[in-house]
């Protein structure tokens, strides 16, 4: 069965998307193992310069490679990545899967993004849209999309 995994940087701290992460979580049940796994951020001023931003990614990104297998598929969400319907990104995780990977780490960075090393190591750079959206809803989204992506790929209704 497929694995999917979410890295992310920072704590759920809002309940509300918690308990839809959760539900989400629980739907695909059966379809595919979900696992969470958060590294710490970095404790960093509001204002930074430049160099401190890369800072931050970079030991961000330290964090979250540490936790990538050498045979992980990864897909980091960037802003600049690729954009798919939800009909043809059901088509790349069953193409990835018939590609002998079980397990999918999807990778959602920071307040001030990824790290180049991430970025490097990622199979495939994910967009879901030209805005940014807070490290939380964006694991709502991605939870959303994937249960579609299987239910799409299993003919069952839900995605229209």
């Amino acid at each position: 069965m497929l694995t999917v995994r979410i890295l992310c940087v920072g704590k759920m701290k809002e309940k509300f998307y918690a308990a839809a992460c959760a539900e989400y979580q629980k739907r695909l049940t059966g379809k595919t193992k979900v696992e969470i796994v958060e590294v710490p951020d970095e404790k960093a001023p509001e204002t930074l310069s430049p160099a401190q931003e890369d800072q931050v990614r970079v030991a961000e990104g330290r964090r979250l490679l540490a936790k990538i297998a050498p045979e992980d598929y990864v897909i980091a969400l960037a802003i600049d990545g690729k954009s798919f319907s939800s009909d043809a990104f059901a088509q790349r995780l069953s193409d990835i899967m018939s590609g002998g990977k079980s397990r999918i780490d999807f990778v959602i960075g920071g307040s001030i993004g990824l790290s180049p090393e991430v970025l490097r190591r990622a199979d495939l750079k994910l967009s879901f849209s030209s805005f940014t959206f807070c490290h939380q809803l964006m694991r709502v989204i991605l939870l959303e999309q994937v249960y579609r992506a299987l239910k799409i790929l299993a003919g069952e209704p839900y995605h229209k």
